[in-house]
């Protein structure tokens, strides 16, 4: 039979503590490093206890265990910060969601299309100036030449009727 990397389970280099010793507090089995940090920050959370009560009720956020050197430099990532869940019986369908940035672009283009529509009508902008302007020529332009016409029908008339005299 071929043996592994391995050869079988590792129950030699095992070391069991006797209850006595269990109950004393000086196990001879090593600690390991997260043991170790969780004991630490159990004295350090029981010796501020201690020292404020006032401060502790006051703040309500529960300080994470934090990884590496995040306890010594404040770091701004807002990929750090884990998304909260909200359940569906927790959420408020009466208050709108912030808008994306397409729609929020949408939203002002058609504001300013309104805006400037209103200031067109009122002939403030350039472009309804130049309309106006030439709707006014257009205008005079007309009365000049139905002016003309109407001196042209009554000239006709008139040699009409002299020539049937």
């Amino acid at each position: 039979m071929v043996r592994g990397k391995f050869k079988s389970k590792p129950t030699g280099r095992r070391l069991f503590s006797t209850p006595e010793e269990m109950a004393a507090g000086t196990s001879a089995r090593p600690r390991t490093f997260r043991k170790l940090e969780a004991e630490k920050e159990e004295r350090e959370e029981v010796g501020a206890e201690e020292e404020s009560e006032e401060e502790s009720e006051d703040d309500s956020e529960v300080s994470e265990k934090k990884k590496g050197t995040e306890g010594l430099i404040e770091v701004q990532n807002p990929n750090l910060i884990k998304p909260k869940n909200l359940k569906a019986k927790d959420a408020n369908y009466e208050k709108t969601g912030e808008l994306s940035r397409r729609e929020r672009e949408e939203i002002e283009k058609q504001k300013a299309h309104e805006r400037y529509m209103r200031q067109q009508e009122q002939g403030k902008t350039e472009q309804a100036r130049k309309d106006l302007e030439r709707l006014a020529m257009i205008r005079q332009q007309r009365a000049e030449a139905a002016k003309k016409r109407d001196e042209e029908k009554a000239a006709k008339d008139q040699k009409k009727a002299e020539a049937r005299k």
